[in-house]
């Protein structure tokens, strides 16, 4: 049985990536810090029903001695590291926080895998954050990168890390440049939560409004569910190297408040209102992605559709909102 140690577990991607790796057979164990939020920790896993299935190890990114044990008492044949200070505005107002979290972080998982399991193979959770200032239309692992926030600032240091500690020491270590990718677990502090908590919200008469920034910029957007299959299917391969995960296809952000109010029967443009507290201070007005290398090299590719995506999210809202009406 494999053993898989994962760093941000208790999030989006750690909650999908900990359901398809027990489904495979793997023991899980995640690394958390533990701390007064305690209580609703591992909320994500229990929404996906294998809070119980999974292990949890206290732990802190910043610690290297905490990582130290951790690659110690598991000995994991994979350590996918996940965690991060992952929300873009919030990293202006936390540089150094995001900084050493996001990107030293990183870092020090990797010299802990150096020292206490160099047989174990490693992924980076990379960005597609890191283009920023997108230097081609399309981008692939060969697209120079050109950062536009402290958050994906930090995620190339993380990057370029990844590929130090490969060509250094010889570590089986890959990084997936995953463009974004959303869920019903995503935060909702993230645009694509905001807007489909926000679509259910007003369906069911809670609110009439929908305050948003940049409604121009432009994602090229999947399911999580789909992306972890592919930071799995990177660790499977016997070369580590470095892969674009993406749908290939861009839409903006108006586009999806389209998708979400018309799927309740609602127009977008009758609730969407512009909010200049939520602008970022420098945009990236554009992201799209070409993961041709992981469809040829993995025989990766995304089984679900935007269109999928946003009905499933806006339903799981309604879902919510709905059973929190009933418990009151």
């Amino acid at each position: 049985m494999k053993r898989a140690l994962i760093t941000g577990i208790t999030g989006q991607d750690g909650a999908y990536l900990s359901q398809l790796l027990l489904s495979k057979g793997y023991e899980v164990f995640g690394l958390v810090r533990r701390s007064s939020a305690a209580e609703v920790m591992d909320e994500k896993l229990r929404w996906l029903g294998i809070a119980a299935e999974v292990r949890l190890v206290d732990g802190n990114l910043t610690d290297l001695s905490s990582l130290l044990r951790t690659m110690r008492d598991v000995k994991p044949d994979e350590v996918y590291n996940l965690a991060a200070q992952s929300f873009v505005k919030s990293s202006w107002n936390q540089p150094l926080l995001t900084g050493a979290v996001t990107g030293i972080g990183a870092a020090n998982v990797l010299e802990a895998v150096r020292l206490e399991a160099p047989s174990a193979r490693f992924y980076q959770a990379s960005s597609s954050e890191m283009f920023g200032l997108i230097q081609e239309p399309v981008q692939t692992e060969r697209t120079p990168f050109y950062p536009r926030s402290p958050y994906a600032a930090a995620k190339l240091y993380a990057h370029w890390m990844t590929v130090n500690y490969r060509e250094s020491f010889g570590l089986h270590a890959t990084s997936g440049i995953l463009f974004n990718h959303e869920s019903p677990l995503r935060g909702i502090e993230f645009v694509t939560r905001k807007i489909t908590d926000g679509v259910a919200r007003i369906k069911l008469g809670q609110q009439r409004t929908l305050a948003l920034g940049n409604l121009d910029a432009r994602r090229d957007w999947g399911h999580a569910r789909d992306y972890v299959k592919a930071m799995w299917a990177m660790l499977q391969h016997d070369t580590p190297d470095d892969y674009v995960i993406a749908t290939g296809r861009t839409v903006s952000v108006r586009d999806f408040c389209d998708l979400a109010f018309a799927h309740v029967g609602l127009k977008a443009d009758d609730h969407v209102v512009v909010d200049e507290r939520y602008l970022r201070p420098a945009e990236v007005p554009l992201l799209l992605g070409d993961s041709g290398k992981a469809r040829q090299r993995l025989g990766w590719a995304p089984d679900t559709s935007l269109e999928q995506l946003v009905v499933e999210m806006v339903e799981a809202d309604i879902d919510r909102l709905k059973f929190q009406g009933a418990c009151r």
